[in-house]
C-alpha cells in the first residue's frame, strides 16, 4: 500500500498564512490569471488520467471505466467550464433598474471571498476536490486542499501533481488525520467546503461558528427510489442496479433503497436479478474486473453487520470478506421499514427493497426521514412523477435515471437540511466561493431630491419623503381593510 506523507502540523498555520498573504496581494483577482490557473489544472487532470485511474484501483479496486466517467472527466469538465465561462461570471453587474435608485449606479461585485478550505472524502477523490477546486479558482480565491487520508495512493499522486502544475502561493495540499484536520479548523477559514458524513459536518460546522466561517456540506443520506408498477421494469432494473454497484455503492447519491408496491416487487427482483447476471455472468464477482472494493475493513463489517441483521431475505449476493473488502453486489428482498438495511445510510453494494402498499404509502416513508441528497422515481406517468416530486423534499429528483445529475451542465448540486446545504458545480460553485458585494456611487445632485433626510427633521420633509419614495402598493387582498381594534 502506498504511503501517504503527513503533512506537518506545525506547518499548517504557515501555509494558511502564505495563501492569505497571496490573497491580499491581490495576485488571484485578475480572471486572466484564474483562467491560467483553471487550464493548469485541467491539463493536470488531462496528462495524468492513467496515473490517476491507477491510483484510484490502488485505493479501491475501483475499474477505470468508472473512474473516467464518475470521477475524473467530471472534474476536467468542471474545470473546462470554468474556464470558458469564468470571465462571464466575473462580471460586474448592474443592479436591477429603480427609479430611486438608479442615479447612484447600484452594481454588484463578484469578488473572491479569501482563503478557502476544501475537505474532501474518498469515494470520489479526484471530483470531490479537484472539481471543486476549479470553483474556487475561478472565483479567485487561494485554497487548501485536504484530501482523505483513506484513499492513500490517490492522495499522494494528487499532492505531488498538485505542487508540480499549480502555483503554491495559491493552492497547496494539506495531508493527515483527524489530528491534521482538527488543526486546520482551528485557524480563520473564509469560506469551508465539507464532503462527507452528517456526523463529522456538525464538527467542521461547530469549529467554523467560533470564526463566524461560511460553510458548504455535502452530505447524503438514504435517497430512495419509488417505482411506479407500470414503469418500464427492465430499464428501472438496469439503472438501479448499475447506480447501486458503481464504486461498490460507495456514492453518495446512489439509490440507497427501493419503494415498490407489494404486487410489482416480484416482477422488479427478477428482472434485477437477470439484470445482475448480465453485469457478472461469472456469478460472484470477487474476481471481476468491473467491480470495485470497500474502502477499508472497518466499512466493510459496519455493511457486513447491516446484512447479518436483516429480517428481509437476501436473493442475491450476501457474501462477505472483511480481509480482501470485499461485499458481493447483494439484493434482499421482502425489507421491513425497521431493517437493519434501514437504520443508516448504507454506502455500500446491498440494496433493500421495501414492499408498500401503493404510492401514498411510499411518499409517507419518504418524508418520515430526513430529507435525501437524491430521490429517483422510474415511471412514465407524468402525473405520478409529479405526485412524488411535489410532495417530497430532495437534494435534486430524477425520473428514470440515477447518479448522473451529478455531472449535468448547469444544474445546482446540493442537499437540503440534513443532507447538505449550499450548491455546487459550474456557475453554482463559483457562487459559493464568491462575495456579492454590493456598490453605489451616489452623485451630488441627488441631494437636491433627498434633503429631507438631514436634521433637522420636519413635517414637511417628511412628507415630501414620503411622496418621493412612494412604493406602488399591490392590490390589497379581499378589497377592504381590515377594521382597526380599539386599544
Amino acid at each position: 500500500m502506498t504511503r501517504l506523507e503527513y503533512t506537518n502540523i506545525d506547518n499548517v498555520p504557515k501555509i494558511h498564512a502564505e495563501l492569505k498573504e497571496t490573497f491580499r496581494s491581490g495576485k488571484t483577482r485578475p480572471v486572466p490569471f484564474r483562467k491560467e490557473q483553471l487550464a493548469q489544472l485541467a491539463w493536470l487532470l488531462k496528462d495524468n488520467t492513467d496515473r490517476i485511474a491507477d491510483a484510484i484501483h490502488t485505493d479501491l479496486g475501483r475499474p477505470a471505466i468508472e473512474s473516467d466517467l464518475l470521477d475524473i472527466n467530471p472534474s476536467i469538465g468542471e474545470a473546462k467550464d470554468a474556464y470558458d465561462n469564468v470571465a462571464k461570471w466575473a462580471k460586474t453587474e448592474k443592479a436591477r433598474w429603480t427609479f430611486n435608485f438608479f442615479a447612484m449606479r447600484p452594481k454588484i461585485r463578484k469578488e473572491p471571498k479569501g482563503v478557502v478550505l476544501i475537505i474532501s472524502p474518498f469515494n470520489f477523490p479526484v471530483l470531490l476536490l479537484l472539481g471543486h477546486l476549479a470553483s474556487a479558482l475561478a472565483a479567485g480565491n487561494t485554497v487548501v486542499l485536504k484530501p482523505s487520508e483513506l484513499v492513500p495512493a490517490t492522495s499522494q499522486l494528487i499532492s505531488d501533481l498538485i505542487s508540480q502544475y499549480m502555483d503554491p502561493g495559491v493552492v497547496r495540499v494539506v495531508n493527515g488525520d483527524v489530528s491534521v484536520t482538527t488543526k486546520l479548523l482551528e485557524l480563520p477559514w473564509d469560506h469551508i467546503l465539507y464532503t462527507g458524513s452528517s456526523r463529522v459536518a456538525k464538527i467542521i460546522c461547530t469549529a467554523a461558528a467560533k470564526h463566524l466561517t461560511p460553510v458548504t456540506t455535502e452530505l447524503g443520506g438514504k435517497s430512495p427510489v419509488i417505482i411506479d408498477p407500470k414503469c418500464d421494469m427492465k430499464l428501472a432494473a438496469r439503472r438501479i442496479l448499475w447506480g447501486k454497484i458503481a464504486n461498490a455503492g460507495q456514492t453518495c447519491v446512489a439509490p440507497d433503497y427501493v419503494l415498490v408496491p407489494r404486487e410489482a416487487q416480484d416482477a422488479l427482483v427478477n428482472e434485477l436479478m437477470e439484470v445482475y447476471q448480465t453485469f457478472y455472468p461469472e456469478g460472484d464477482p470477487a474476481t471481476s474486473a468491473s467491480f470495485s472494493r470497500i474502502v477499508s475493513q472497518a466499512h466493510t463489517t459496519r455493511i457486513k453487520r447491516l446484512i447479518d441483521g436483516t429480517k428481509g431475505t437476501v436473493v442475491v449476493g450476501g457474501t462477505v470478506d472483511v480481509e480482501k473488502r470485499y461485499i458481493a453486489p447483494t439484493i434482499i428482498r421482502d425489507v421491513p421499514v425497521d431493517d437493519s438495511t434501514m437504520d443508516e445510510e448504507i454506502f455500500g453494494p446491498v440494496l433493500p427493497i421495501v414492499p408498500v402498499r401503493d404510492v401514498e404509502e411510499a411518499i409517507q416513508i419518504v418524508n418520515s426521514r430526513d430529507h435525501p441528497l437524491s430521490l429517483y422515481v422510474f415511471t412514465q406517468d407524468a402525473a405520478f412523477k409529479e405526485n412524488v416530486f411535489s410532495r417530497t423534499q430532495s437534494g435534486a429528483a430524477l425520473a428514470n435515471e440515477v447518479l448522473v445529475h451529478v455531472g449535468a451542465t448547469g444544474l445546482p448540486f446540493g442537499g437540503i437540511g440534513p443532507s447538505g446545504s449550499g450548491s455546487l458545480t459550474g456557475k453554482h460553485g463559483f457562487d459559493a466561493f464568491t462575495h456579492l458585494r454590493s456598490t453605489l456611487d451616489n452623485p451630488k445632485w441627488v441631494d437636491a431630491i433627498m434633503k429631507g433626510r438631514y436634521p433637522p427633521y420636519t413635517p414637511e420633509k417628511l412628507a415630501r419623503l414620503r411622496t418621493a419614495l412612494k412604493v406602488r402598493m399591490p392590490p390589497r387582498p379581499g378589497g377592504a381593510r381590515p377594521a382597526q381594534k380599539s386599544a
